[in-house]
């Protein structure tokens, strides 16, 4: 199939340091490739990728110093993307809404991934104007506000296996993504210090968190047992994940996946989650993690969480969030859409190609 992929521009895919859309893109963008489909990618100029790269921007837009109006870029991104819009059979856009007036004029498939929460009080209406779009969800629950839109399937995220071996683990606890109220580092730091464990924190502060860290979590850092390390890379994640005794993931919001999880799974490293949004999804309990409900439950959850078979973890892993699998559900969808939104004759010749491919 001829696929386009539209990305966010706030990071490169893959992202060099925080990023979780833009991730998601990379992995499903190279898996496609490297099974015969021609792919283009539109994105950041400082993307890495293997299919055909159209950049409206040379630079990811949040580590641009440079950069005063990300709308514009976006803007121009998607005129691009309209101009060559019949060079396509599908295009899948990863941008929330933003492109919605643009795409329902293409007169070409297209598909929408949500990646972020849809309980914000305007969003109805959003959707409501554009029922017409289709949409995926990253998780079951990610879609409860909207059930009522246009969904064409759920499809939950996969990350590549080999990036990430199974890790031996160690004698600390870990926290890795954003420092954000919703993401309750506060929690973490509470959990590790009652559990007698050291907890190491790999994250991000926005600009909008800015004083959150500096009123609420700064003073927490305030001891030997918490050490706060900052963004990381991917080529440091690995070993961050792998050598945790176990991933705290103490959310308090409506989490719509949770890419941390699956990442230090894929290292065989158990998980700790709160019962908000995705994580019951997510996490098998009692096989790759524990599912709480409070500080209390989560302390208590250490010790059994420390118990729990890396060797296990890593296996379910591979069954159920390996990149292959997101991309198979992904090709279901675009084959759906496309004989729909096609001619008969047209639906039925990508479909022998991809027989083609799938035996090559």
């Amino acid at each position: 199939m001829k696929i386009a992929q539209v990305a966010p521009l706030y990071e490169s895919c893959p992202p060099t340091l925080y990023g979780g859309t833009e991730r998601v893109v990379a992995y499903l963008t190279e898996e496609l490739v490297r099974q015969g489909h021609d792919v283009t990618l539109f994105a950041s100029g400082d993307s890495q990728t293997t299919a055909r790269l159209v950049a409206p921007v040379k630079r990811a837009l949040r580590l641009d110093p440079q950069n005063s109006d990300p709308l514009a870029y976006h803007f121009i991104m998607f005129n691009q993307v309209a101009k060559r819009a019949r060079e396509f059979d599908i295009i899948h856009f990863h941008t929330d809404y933003l492109h919605f007036p643009m795409a329902g004029k293409l007169n070409r498939p297209s598909l929408t991934t949500l990646h972020g929460r849809l309980d914000l009080p305007a969003l109805p209406a959003v959707y409501r104007e554009f029922h017409h779009m289709p949409l995926v969800s990253i998780s079951d629950s990610q879609r409860r506000p909207l059930t009522w839109a246009n969904w064409a399937d759920t499809v939950p995220h996969g990350i590549p296996g080999a990036l990430y071996p199974t890790g031996s683990g160690g004698g600390y606890l870990a926290f890795i993504g954003r420092i954000s109220p919703e993401k309750r580092p506060d929690r973490a730091i509470e959990i590790a210090h009652r559990s007698a464990l050291p907890l190491k924190i790999a994250a991000m502060v926005d600009k909008v968190d800015r004083d959150y860290f500096d009123g609420v979590i700064r003073p927490l850092l305030d001891c030997k047992d918490v050490e706060f390390v900052g963004e990381i890379s991917d080529a440091e994640k690995s070993a961050f994940l792998g050598e945790a005794a176990a991933l705290l993931f103490p959310v308090d919001w409506p989490e719509p996946f949770g890419l941390a999880m699956i990442e230090a799974m894929a290292n065989g490293t158990p998980v700790i989650g709160f019962r908000c949004g995705s994580v019951p999804e997510v996490i098998d309990d009692g096989l790759t993690g524990l599912i709480v409900d409070s500080v209390d439950e989560a302390v208590a959850a250490v010790p059994r969480a420390l118990a729990l078979d890396r060797t296990a973890v890593r296996d379910r892993f591979e069954v159920r969030f390996e990149v292959e699998r997101m991309a198979s559900d992904y090709l279901a969808v675009y084959r759906r859409l496309v004989t729909t939104s096609q001619p008969a004759r047209v639906a039925k010749e990508l479909q022998a190609v991809d027989r083609v491919l799938s035996v090559a």
